[in-house]
């Protein structure tokens, strides 16, 4: 029985190491929870898994991911907003 897989499953597969190599890095202390690297980690790790899902939908997948990039994209932009405040003073 060969494994086969197709284009979105291989983008699946590496959005899900992407997100557990930065996860790693985190609990090694080798990046920053609100550093930028890791935030755009985690939102490009959650896009291939969103990608994944044209094979097999499955909402609870779904809402994780969505969710997973939003919080992203939110720290991206807090981040954002305190590097600029901090040119300010």
């Amino acid at each position: 029985m060969a494994l086969e897989l197709a284009w979105y499953d291989w983008v699946g597969l590496l959005g899900t190491m992407i997100i557990l190599a930065g996860f790693f890095l985190l609990q090694a202390g080798r990046l920053a929870g609100t550093g930028l690297i890791y935030q755009l980690i985690n939102l490009f790790g959650a896009a291939g898994i969103l990608v994944s899902l044209l094979g097999k939908f499955n909402l609870s997948v779904f809402l994780l991911e969505a969710a997973w990039m939003v919080v992203s994209l939110y720290g991206i932009a807090r981040s954002y907003k305190l590097k600029q405040a901090t040119r300010g003073l």
